[in-house]
């Protein structure tokens, strides 16, 4: 009879210092794998402090509070299968991202991670040493090797494993979304196992952090590449996956592959489980936000939706004298088709009354974008006027192509805790709307068919704060505009190289001025749901001070 292992993966939403919560679901972790008979139980890297600390991890105390925890851990689950939890780890004054397995009441084992990322929104030079490549540990019959994350993406620690009598590969991973990232990790992980010939199982861990959005989407691939298991994507889940030893070595015996959606869902699903994370981590349980009867806060308002229920989301219409009765009743059709509550709260008087106010110190001025602006200001004050007093969370509504170039106002409508779609191009925010028009899942909070009306996502953007204004007055028309913002930004081209592609140069230099000269509210904005590796924050990094420009 083959020898046979079996492994539970526990592919879990931790929270960020909540040491004790997140022991508490590794033990619950444990108990399903041991009711199933494994003989190991594993959680993703840094599960037992949640992911990413930043600079969280440097604070000695919460260094021993989640050691400590571990150790209980270790007493806790001293009968059954062993377990193996990502945490910190201090030894002679250095500090290690380390993942530790844990067996007979104690840690059986310690990997600690050796390659550190310092790229992306990763800042692990900063935090943690570089440990050793360890080298492979027995459980029962099985002898693993653990590249932990980064470690499974150079050649020399799974190399190292295998020459040192790895037959099975685990990596636990914190790998956060971005838009087609899954192919990445295929690539990489196909390549490890190719050159150790031995089978991989990638083990990642789900829910948002901040900006960052965990995907989990666990597998498992055999030698030759072959996919043996794929878990989902954006929800927690445990698998008993079985690994048998014939004639070849150790095997995975297929599971279940569950097929992975499209970019569409899966950047909704990320903006989702951002915001649901957000929100349930920090503390909130309803929000609000301005809704203008425009595509950006039609659609900021489904995510809420579809987050945390329409019953838990409040939508306010703030008209002006330049709001027309097409936006009043749009803004009502979206709340109606939600099924969230609608209010209305002019701003006509308190315009009224900061124009009086303000009028002997204009006296001689035209007005301009100053007066646009208090528009906006305004409702930026009394929406965190109703946040505060009824502790729902105000949810900004700019898209990334707004961000970019600031076209949005700093304490109006960039007011809040949290955008959605800040790392979202307008005119994928169009695509987005038609898509969840024309889909519903089962994690969607929200009603199913078409919330959106087309009219809200087809008719020419405005601002509305002066007479028939059109985004287009200010801005070039949002395919020309980002497609600029596309090559500036995410590929980092040079001048030169977008007016190739076939753009006008005067409006290239345009948009990379207005991109420069925006950063100062880029460094004040909410944060939002990171979905590509260039989102306004830890991943395009500028000085808001900055002379150069691009002479090419």
């Amino acid at each position: 009879m083959a020898e046979r292992f079996r492994l539970t993966l526990a592919q879990l939403n931790p929270t960020v210092g909540a040491l004790s919560a997140n022991a508490g679901k590794a033990l619950n972790a444990w108990q399903a794998g041991r009711d199933a008979g494994a003989d190991m139980v594993a959680l993703p890297e840094m599960f037992v402090t949640g992911y990413q600390t930043q600079d969280l991890i440097r604070r000695p105390a919460f260094q021993r509070e989640a050691m400590a925890a571990v150790d209980r851990l270790a007493r806790k689950t001293a009968e059954g299968p062993a377990l193996g939890i990502g945490g910190p780890w201090v030894e002679d004054g250095r500090l290690y991202n380390a993942y530790f397995v844990l067996s007979g009441g104690k840690v059986m084992a310690r990997m600690l991670k050796h390659h550190l990322p310092n790229d992306d929104v990763f800042d692990e030079v900063r935090l943690f040493s570089s440990g050793p490549i360890s080298g492979p540990y027995r459980i029962g019959p099985l002898r693993l090797g653990t590249p932990v994350c980064e470690d499974a993406w150079y050649e020399d620690v799974a190399e190292t494993l295998a020459e040192t009598g790895a037959e099975v590969l685990l990596v636990p991973n914190g790998s956060p979304y971005r838009r087609a990232k899954q192919d990445l990790r295929f690539n990489v992980t196909v390549a490890r196992v190719v050159e150790t010939g031995l089978p991989l199982i990638y083990l990642n861990t789900v829910g948002g952090q901040d900006d960052q959005v965990f995907d989990g989407a666990s597998f498992a691939l055999n030698p030759g590449g072959e996919l043996a298991l794929q878990m989902p994507a954006m929800e927690e889940a445990i698998t008993h996956i079985d690994l048998e030893n014939g004639a070849e070595g150790w095997r995975i015996v297929p599971g279940e592959r569950v097929l992975l959606p499209d970019d569409w869902e899966m950047d909704y699903h990320a903006m989702v489980l951002g915001l649901r994370d957000y929100l349930g981590k920090s503390g909130f349980s309803k929000v609000l936000l301005g809704l203008s009867g425009g595509v950006d806060s039609a659609l900021v308002a489904t995510i809420a939706a579809d987050a945390i229920g329409p019953e838990n989301l409040r939508c306010v219409m703030l008209p002006s004298r330049y709001t027309s009765p097409a936006s009043l009743e749009d803004a009502a059709a979206v709340a109606r088709a939600l099924g969230c509550r609608l209010d209305e709260v002019p701003i006509t008087g308190p315009q009224e009354a900061v124009g009086a106010a303000l009028a002997p110190v204009f006296e001689g001025t035209r007005p301009d974008i100053t007066e646009e602006n208090i528009q906006s200001r305004l409702r930026g004050l009394l929406l965190m006027a109703l946040s505060n007093k009824f502790g729902e969370m105000l949810l900004t509504t700019g898209n990334k192509s707004e961000v970019a170039v600031g076209y949005a106002t700093i304490y109006g409508d960039m007011a809040g805790g949290y955008n959605p779609i800040k790392d979202l191009y307008k005119t994928r925010v169009f695509q987005t709307c038609r898509w969840r028009n024309a889909n519903h899942r089962p994690w969607m909070m929200g009603p199913a068919g078409e919330v959106i009306p087309p009219r809200v996502i087809d008719k020419p953007p405005s601002a509305e704060l002066r007479e028939d204004q059109k985004d287009e007055d200010s801005l070039p028309p949002y395919e020309v505009l980002d497609g600029i913002l596309e090559r500036l930004i995410e590929r980092e081209q040079s001048v030169a190289e977008v007016v190739a592609a076939g753009f006008d140069r005067a409006t290239v230099k345009r948009v990379e001025s207005l991109i420069y000269v925006a950063e100062w509210k880029r460094h004040q904005a909410a944060p939002g749901t990171r979905l590509t590796t260039m989102a306004f924050w830890l991943d395009r990094r500028y000085p808001i001070v900055n002379r150069w420009r691009d002479g090419s």
